[in-house]
């Protein structure tokens, strides 16, 4: 240290600035002295991923877009269009699918119109470039006030690319999608034509899509005709067209509107004066009234649904069902006194063309249709094909069979009623329905020739290669089974039982034969008239008298083992008609057979039914006359009122049809 430094200075050089005296002394041991610890970078991996996945997304959506997502789809009609079935007299039965009719063009509407739908669902629609930032914020700050959902943040153009192009599945992905999709809407569309689009496909409730279909459905105008209210109520309904449906919630459809009407005021559109005097709209009366199902539709729908393709729209189907004879139907089996049990019903022609069905005792409590769709045991019903397997192996209703107990492989048949007659006609075994005799009968004529015979009769059913089948062991429906006796009634097999009329025709014209496919003519000598002995002697003279009418009856009780269900199928006229009565837990009826409740209901539909019908039966063979009935003794009776009431019901009809036709002149 000089005399001229400072205790900061060393040779007239700061302190600071002086080397370290122990660089380069430092223990090897110790290495090199570690690097001060550097903050990681946690997001950048996240976000650049992330923008590769969007940029991934963009191109592959882009791309799906061009080749598979045409500009017009909101302008197609749905796939599966609405279907309104009538009646064969033109009545409506149901209304099935939804409805979705032609585009609307805002420029052709009512201005309030489309600023109702504006105001309430996209204030800047005008103004956003397919996604709205300021609405998403505000939606976002509303529903965290209100604790919940209350305002959605998606643009009209984001509604109609969620609508036309994409399912329902919120992911993230999907919201990607569809704010890309909206995006490209917004480059190639105007701003009245992505509205336009809007509105016309979509969803207003009640299965209605579009603002054409909504204004003819609830408001029974054209869509440009519309009122200030009217237009208020419909925009509403988008946000939740189930819960909003006016048809279905008229107050909460009303409340919605004014708040509707609120924010079209908010925004300019209409004076808050003319806001607050608006009169809620209602619907008009009538709006809905069909139903959407019953047992003949739901039948009947499939076939309906393939024979038009899709369109705008309500397709109109013509059925074979006739509303008069549907409602006889569906008294017969509604007064019915049968308990807890359930019934069936079908009524067809000797063709196969279904005019009546009802498939349980209360559609709305139990769709199910028991005519159809179950499979229940036919009991004596079944014996149809073991006799007529007999006919066509030579055998005559007044051939003898033994009628006594038979074992076989160890399995005894009995009687209902436990007698055993000895040795009686076809006939006299028909009529009482003698399982002994009939067993007997099938063994002799060969199992697989009756089995042969169900199934040349349309019995598609499995059928099991059992003794027990003469009796009806395998379940069948009831509607199988009614065509099979049709087969009989019109001496053509096998029948197949239709919904729809034939419409297809051969180049000359005529009608080609839809109903009996494969098959042919029952021999009138040999199969039909024998059959049509039988039948008449079960339903005159046998289990089914209870069903027997003033005119020539035919027909064959059932009932399965234990009682758990019973039937009559007969013919009379020209109608054919089976009745089954059961309990879905497949529990014993106790003492209903097929002779009682199933004959009585039989009988509570034909006697109405065939004084009303005014179309001619099948034509009996040549050979063939039915045994005539003497009249029952006289009885003292005071009433001076019919006890068969087929003749004045049929002039009570005519007398109604004619008030109808004169009412409908005004």
């Amino acid at each position: 240290m000089t005399d001229g430094d400072s205790i900061w200075q060393r040779g007239g050089v700061n302190v600071e600035n002086l080397p370290d005296p122990f660089d380069g002394v430092r223990p090897a041991a110790l290495g090199p002295a570690p690097e001060p610890p550097r903050r990681r970078r946690r997001w950048g991996p996240v976000l650049r991923y992330g923008f590769l996945g969007f940029g991934i997304l963009f191109l592959v959506t882009v791309i799906w877009l061009v080749f598979t997502a045409p500009l017009s789809r909101a302008l197609q009609p749905l796939n599966d269009p609405a279907m309104l079935l009538l009646s064969a007299d033109g009545r409506p039965i149901a209304r099935r699918g939804a409805v979705k009719e032609a585009p609307v063009d805002v420029t052709r509407l009512n201005r309030l119109t489309p600023q109702a739908f504006v105001s309430i669902e996209d204030r800047r629609f005008y103004s956003h470039w397919g996604i709205d930032p300021r609405g998403i914020a505000r939606a976002f700050i509303a529903n965290l006030h209100a604790g919940g959902v209350r305002e959605g943040g998606s643009t009209i153009t984001q509604q109609l690319a969620k609508t036309s192009f994409l399912n329902g599945d919120r992911s993230l992905k999907r919201k990607a999608q569809e704010v890309i999709i909206a995006f490209w809407l917004e480059a190639w569309l105007t701003k009245d034509e992505i509205l336009s689009r809007y509105l016309s496909s979509v969803y207003f409730g009640d299965g209605v899509y579009g603002l054409r279909a909504a204004a003819h459905h609830y408001f029974a105008r054209e869509p440009q005709n519309l009122s200030l209210a009217q237009s208020a109520m419909l925009a509403g309904l988008v946000q939740a067209p189930s819960r909003l449906a006016p048809t279905q919630h008229l107050a909460a459809a009303q409340k919605r509107s004014r708040m509707v009407l609120a924010a079209m005021a908010d925004t300019g559109v209409i004076s808050p004066a003319r806001a607050r005097s608006a009169i809620p709209a209602r619907p008009v009366g009538g709006a809905n009234r069909v139903p959407t199902g019953t047992y003949f539709a739901d039948w009947v729908a499939p076939a309906a649904a393939k024979a038009f393709e899709s369109d705008f729209g309500e397709v109109k189907v013509r059925t074979t069902l006739d509303s008069r004879l549907q409602k006889i139907a569906s008294r017969a089996i509604g007064n019915a006194r049968i308990g807890e049990a359930q019934a069936a019903l079908v009524a067809m022609r000797p063709d196969g063309r279904v005019v009546a069905m009802v498939g349980g005792r209360n559609y709305k409590a139990s769709p199910f249709n028991r005519a159809v769709q179950a499979r229940r045991q036919p009991g004596s019903a079944f014996k149809l094909f073991v006799y007529l397997a007999a006919m066509r192996g030579g055998w005559t209703p007044d051939s003898m069979i033994e009628d006594s107990p038979i074992t076989i492989d160890g399995w005894t048949p009995a009687n209902s009623d436990r007698v055993y007659r000895g040795r009686i006609t076809l006939r006299e075994a028909f009529a009482r329905s003698s399982n002994a005799a009939t067993v007997r009968l099938s063994e002799a004529v060969g199992r697989g020739n009756v089995l042969r015979a169900a199934r040349e009769m349309g019995i598609a059913s499995p059928l099991p290669d059992r003794p027990s089948v003469a009796l009806g062991a395998a379940g069948v429906s009831l509607l199988e089974l009614t065509s099979a006796y049709a087969a009989v009634a019109g001496g053509r097999y096998p029948v197949a039982a239709v919904g729809l009329p034939p419409r297809q025709q051969t180049e000359s014209g005529e009608l080609t034969n839809l109903i009996f496919g494969r098959g042919g003519a029952l021999d009138d000598r040999r199969d039909r008239a024998p059959m049509l002995d039988l039948l008449w002697a079960a339903a005159n003279e046998g289990t089914g008298r209870r069903a027997a009418l003033a005119v020539p009856t035919f027909g064959k009780t059932g009932t399965s083992q234990d009682n758990r269900d019973a039937l009559f199928v007969g013919f009379a006229g020209n109608l054919v008609v089976g009745v089954w009565v059961g309990r879905d837990d497949n529990k014993s009826l106790g003492n209903v057979s097929g002779g009682t409740a199933p004959a009585e209901i039989w009988r509570s539909f034909m006697v109405p039914a065939l004084a009303i019908d005014g179309t001619a039966s099948p034509a009996l063979p040549d050979f063939y006359r039915p045994p005539v009935l003497l009249p029952p003794p006289p009885r003292d009776r005071q009433s001076p009122l019919p006890e068969d009431w087929t003749d004045g019901l049929g002039v009570v009809d005519r007398l109604g049809r004619q008030l109808d036709d004169f009412f409908r002149q005004f």
